[in-house]
């Protein structure tokens, strides 16, 4: 008889275990997350367009810049008559003034000439505020060591008043006085094209102070 003998089964006997799914359950779970995904998407779009919607036209669009407004070109300027004082002249006064007020420029820098309620033929005004010029007047009392400016060949004296900085000719046979509001920042700057006309129509004089002769 033959002997049946024992033997232990090995690991390699034993039948083989089904591996998990696992491809099928990740294919399964990546198509479930798409469709959410293409669910969720328009959802989004339509709250977004939505929340977009409730926006005024002003919030929607940013508004334009707006241009800072300059000292000569902000808001809208008078040309009403300026009020200024004519008082009587001399003859030889009266005729350089005139001669000075026939050749100023219709332009101050970039502000346009403006009628006066008085003397014409000795006044000037340009812009809103107005920047005035006046010929005739007195010249002010300086001495040698207070300072003045010369501008295109002009020699001037300035003085503060609360508003405004009025500029003299300290070198010229008939004064000239230019008044020019703070609005408009260092009144030196704007003497200059006035500078010119004085230089071609008033005569100069040798008596100044001695700043201008520097």
């Amino acid at each position: 008889m033959d002997k049946i003998t024992d033997s232990p089964v090995t690991d390699s006997a034993q039948p083989d275990e089904v591996a998990p799914d696992r491809p099928t359950r990740d294919r399964t779970t990546r198509g479930a997350a798409l469709i959410a995904t293409l669910i969720a998407l328009p959802v989004t779009v339509l709250v977004g367009a939505f929340a977009f919607a409730q926006l005024s036209p002003d919030e929607r669009a940013e508004p334009a810049a707006t241009p800072s407004a300059t000292a000569t070109s902000a808001g809208p300027r008078s040309t009403a008559p300026v009020e200024m004082a004519a008082p009587a002249l001399a003859e030889r006064p009266a005729t350089v003034c005139r001669a000075l007020l026939s050749q100023l420029p219709p332009t101050v820098n970039d502000l346009a000439q403006r009628p006066v309620t008085a003397g014409p033929e000795q006044n000037a005004a340009y812009g809103d505020p107005a920047v005035t010029v006046a010929c005739g007047g007195a010249k002010p009392a300086v001495d040698d060591t207070d300072h003045v400016w010369t501008v295109n060949r002009v020699c001037w004296h300035a003085s503060e008043e609360r508003d405004a900085t009025v500029l003299t000719t300290m070198d010229r046979e008939t004064a000239v006085t230019v008044r020019v509001p703070h609005f408009y920042g260092q009144g030196l700057q704007w003497v200059a094209p006035v500078s010119d006309t004085i230089v071609a129509s008033v005569p100069s004089v040798a008596d100044t102070p001695s700043g201008c002769r520097t």
